[in-house]
């Protein structure tokens, strides 16, 4: 009797141990499969030593009952280069976490990579897995890293710096008076947030059309490769001379390249060719009282000014495009317009006095060139009729409206203007595209003697195998139909 009664006494604590899990409503079947959305997580070129952005994916319960996760692991555990953030909790490897039915957690993810002595790029991988009922999954990690070598805050003497590696520049470069900085072809230039690269010496960055120079934002991340303000520009100060930038980009600053400053005597001077500077915060070309010459040059896209030629000067520039539709990247609209010339500069001071700085403008010749925008007057001109005021346009699209006056002479030759003139650019918007489409006015519309001065394009096509050069920086050739 009493062996019976153990009997029924073990039935019903089984039964109640049954009924209990089913109450808790917990999935236990060993199929159960959780659902991810991405089963890789990708970082793109980033630093070594120096961490991503933080990436992130979810993990869904798709089921009616809540379900256990018995172990979420990073493979490398703590010795991995990746660092996990699992619902909340900071750790590489985490035990029981419930989902509740139908429910979501998050995973935040970031990585930093060690340096390997190595000049190109490495891939580091990991895995995470997931544990739920016996039942294993994954999720691949990648990232792909980049030794460089780091200037920090330096004072440069003269020296070179070539393609081997890529600079990353924290703080700031600052090029002596008595200095020369040499930059190879094909070297890339990365800068922290807030970095700049400032001159008083010169700097000689010559690239060439195969290995172009390259001015960066250190945050490599495919979100961040159009996005302005992510450092703060060059500078060339009054008193730098001969300075050259040739088949050069500047991206993604607050000024592209400023040339010249108020605070010191004298003027900068730069050659600026085959050359592009976009997506500025301020401005992309900011001149105070300086000389520059330029041709085959891009000038897209700035917050508030594209080309600035303030305070006198002397300004050459031959087939640029200056194409400003900003928009993409702020809520705030743009009233500026793009290009601003004047022989005069008036600065605010904090108790609301104001100092007008003034000087000769000898010369701002624009020829074969494009100056177009997303507002209807993309160019200013400050005159204050006591300081020299010379300025051409030769052979070219500038946005203004219908009623600018453009008769004198002196200062427009074949000039279109208007909104018939728009120079029909293939995406400026989306694609960043500054190129002709076939429709386009500027085609065929160039001083013939500008075009075999400048014979090629920023692209490396022909300008003299047409019918005549185009407008702007970019020449279209037409592909002819097979007879």
């Amino acid at each position: 009797m009493i062996k019976y009664l153990l009997q029924i006494l073990v039935v019903v604590a089984l039964s109640f141990t049954l009924f209990s899990c089913e109450d808790d409503g917990y999935m236990t079947s060993p199929d159960a499969q959780l659902i991810f959305s991405a089963d890789t997580i990708t970082f793109d070129t980033i630093f070594t030593t120096i961490g991503s952005t933080t990436q992130r994916f979810t993990v869904q319960n798709p089921y009616d009952e809540s379900i256990i996760i018995s172990d979420i692991s990073l493979g490398g555990g703590d010795f991995s280069s990746f660092r996990l953030n699992i619902n909340g909790e900071v750790a590489n490897t985490i035990a029981n976490i419930e989902v509740p039915a139908r429910d979501s957690i998050y995973i935040f993810v970031e990585v930093t990579i060690d340096p390997n002595g190595q000049n190109l790029p490495m891939v580091v991988q990991d895995s995470i897995k997931f544990t739920t009922n016996s039942n294993i999954q994954d999720i691949k990690l990648i990232a792909y890293g980049q030794d460089f070598k780091l200037i920090k805050g330096e004072k440069l003497e003269t020296t070179t710096w070539t393609s081997e590696k890529p600079y990353l520049v924290y703080d700031y470069a600052f090029v002596d008076s008595s200095a020369v900085l040499t930059i190879e072809p094909g070297t890339k230039i990365f800068f922290h947030k807030d970095a700049g690269l400032y001159v008083k010496g010169k700097i000689i960055a010559d690239g060439s059309f195969a290995q172009q120079i390259t001015f960066l934002s250190d945050r490599l991340e495919d979100g961040y490769k159009n996005i302005p303000d992510q450092w703060n520009g060059i500078i060339l100060y009054s008193g730098s001379h001969d300075n050259l930038f040739n088949f050069c980009t500047i991206k993604n600053a607050n000024i592209g390249l400023q040339v010249g400053n108020i605070e010191n005597e004298g003027y900068a001077s730069v050659r600026f060719t085959n050359s592009r500077i976009e997506n500025m915060a301020y401005a992309g070309l900011f001149a105070l009282k300086s000389k520059i010459y330029g041709y085959n040059d891009l000038f897209a896209n700035c917050g508030f000014y594209t080309v600035a030629l303030l305070i006198g000067g002397e300004y050459e520039f031959y087939h640029t495009t200056v194409a400003n539709y900003w928009g993409n990247y702020s809520s705030r609209p743009r009233s500026t317009s793009s290009v601003v010339i004047s022989n005069v500069l008036i600065v605010p001071g904090e108790d609301g006095s104001k100092t007008s700085y003034v000087g000769d403008l000898e010369k701002a010749t624009f020829g074969n060139s494009i100056i177009y925008g997303n507002i209807s007057q993309e160019i200013e001109l400050g005159n204050n009729n006591e300081n020299t005021f010379n300025f051409l346009f030769d052979h070219c699209i500038i946005q203004v409206p219908d009623t600018f006056n453009t008769s004198n002479k002196d200062h427009y030759i074949n000039v279109l203007k208007g909104n018939d003139a728009d120079p029909l650019f293939i995406d400026p918007y989306e694609e960043y595209n500054y190129a002709l489409d076939t429709l386009s006015p500027a085609k065929d519309f160039g001083k013939p003697e500008y075009g075999l001065q400048f014979p090629t394009d920023l692209l490396n096509k022909d300008r003299t195998a047409d019918d005549g050069p185009d407008l702007g920086a970019f020449e279209r050739i037409e592909e002819k139909d097979e007879e």
